[in-house]
């Protein structure tokens, strides 16, 4: 079952070496955070799923890493410099700053008064200098998102790879928000990455597409680990819509503080591309755009009947992935009663997601034939790439199960007496024991067969 509060996930997090507060030493900096030795393992084990799921296993996308700074035409030109803002207000009481739209009757969080300013627009965005004089015509933004980079190398990944529509431009990357009132741990922050594909289509079938990117990210979820009770497609209404969205389905999941977005599924239409295309009245674009005299570049691509140069409707899944790994920890975090009355906490990720993948551990730390076959089995796992192998030493068996429980490892595997050939049954000479993580059953695996017997399980 997933976690009933917020707390148990955040000292885990702490405790186990996922997740640390930012600039922890010197008092933390708001909306910010780390990723520690297990927390980056997991982080990664899910880009590289996200990723192998877009562009490994299918044949019509593309990768792309743009750049994090961004020049602050394209953000001019997107729309984000008059209307990427959130409605700010103080509290006259307490003079604590608070986003108005999530703000509970209108009340302030921190005093309760209902004694508030009038809301005002707050651009989201971190504006930074360039070069060595900081002056009006020498800055730009750290990106908000990662689209606008796709978009604005839409020309250059189509003429470099000579793509036909559909295709699509997938990319993982940072992006920062200067978020007025971060909350809720890793869920909304001002420095978080995201999980972005624009996918290009002709017009006429985007509704089509639309529709298919929501069931395949809703599956692509579920292979993460996630429950269909604990996921909700929500099609937003028309006055939620963004002004450039025809339709967007937001994937909400129940994580600890509530029903809330985990990705975002748009049928952004025309607009981006359109938005920073040159020569915008050429091409009929069904969206409304501003005028564009800076651009320098037509971005289309022919269409795939006509061959006439066509501005493609775009459909956009986007995901945070802080809010997916709060989701696969929400939903793996598990307290199980035993037997014998104890209890245990075990994180049931998936096996590919786990950041530790097998650990090693030699049944006396003491015993030096022991610890020098157990790294021999830690070096063979090591050798195949499965992932990170751990050799856990501490000596207590039982102590490092429940602590490898405890961080999601799906495999421990014992080097006892056994495997040495000193113990009563010579067939169980150069066999180690398997536990299994979920289950705690353990199977004695002959070593030369270890290594697939683990890899046809870290499914």
């Amino acid at each position: 079952m997933p976690a009933t509060t917020m707390d148990e996930l955040v000292s885990l997090c702490k405790r186990r070496g996922f997740i640390f507060p930012g600039s922890d030493i010197y008092g933390g900096l708001q909306g910010t955070y780390d990723y520690g030795p297990l927390g980056v393992e997991l982080k990664n084990n899910l880009k590289a799923a996200w990723w192998r799921a877009m562009v490994y296993e299918r044949d019509d996308v593309e990768g792309l890493d743009a750049s994090i700074l961004t020049h602050r035409l394209v953000l001019r030109h997107s729309g984000h410099e008059a209307t990427f803002t959130d409605p700010m207000v103080d509290c006259r009481n307490c003079k604590s700053r608070w986003r108005a739209d999530q703000l509970k009757d209108n009340k302030c969080e921190k005093c309760g008064s209902t004694d508030l300013t009038e809301p005002r627009p707050f651009n989201l965005m971190f504006k930074t200098a360039v070069g060595p004089v900081a002056e009006e015509g020498s800055f730009a933004y750290l990106r908000p998102e990662t689209a606008q980079g796709i978009f604005t190398n839409f020309k250059n990944v189509v003429d470099s790879t000579a793509r036909r529509l559909p295709f699509g431009i997938a990319q993982i990357g940072k992006a920062f928000r200067n978020e007025i009132t971060p909350r809720n741990f890793i869920f909304r922050v001002r420095e978080f990455e995201q999980m972005e594909l624009e996918f290009f289509v002709q017009p006429g079938t985007d509704d089509q597409w639309h529709s298919q990117w929501v069931e395949a990210r809703l599956q692509w979820w579920r292979d993460q680990g996630l429950l269909s009770e604990n996921l909700q497609a929500y099609h937003q209404a028309g006055d939620e819509l963004a002004h450039y969205a025809k339709a967007c389905v937001d994937i909400l999941y129940k994580f600890p503080h509530g029903l809330e977005e985990l990705e975002g599924i748009a049928n952004r239409t025309d607009f981006d591309l359109g938005s920073h295309t040159r020569s915008q009245a050429d091409f009929g674009l069904s969206a409304n755009v501003d005028p564009n005299e800076d651009s320098t570049a037509k971005l289309t691509i022919p269409h795939p009947e006509t061959q006439k140069p066509l501005v493609p409707f775009v459909i956009e899944p986007s995901a945070g992935v802080d809010r997916g790994v709060l989701a696969v920890l929400t939903e793996a975090y598990t307290k199980e009663s035993l037997e014998n009355g104890s209890e245990r906490i075990v994180l049931k990720l998936k096996p590919h997601l786990a950041p530790i993948k097998v650990a090693v551990l030699p049944l006396a730390r003491n015993k030096p034939e022991i610890v020098e076959k157990a790294k021999a089995v830690k070096n063979l796992l090591m050798a195949t790439g499965i992932g990170r192998i751990f050799y856990e030493d501490t000596g207590n068996i039982g102590k490092g199960y429940r602590r490898h429980d405890e961080v999601g490892t799906p495999f421990c595997v014992t080097v006892d007496f056994d495997t040495l050939g000193r113990g009563d049954d010579p067939s169980l000479t150069d066999t180690v024991t398997v536990r299994d993580r979920d289950t705690m059953s353990q199977v004695r695996i002959p070593i030369n067969e270890l290594a697939v017997y683990i890899r046809e399980r870290l499914v």
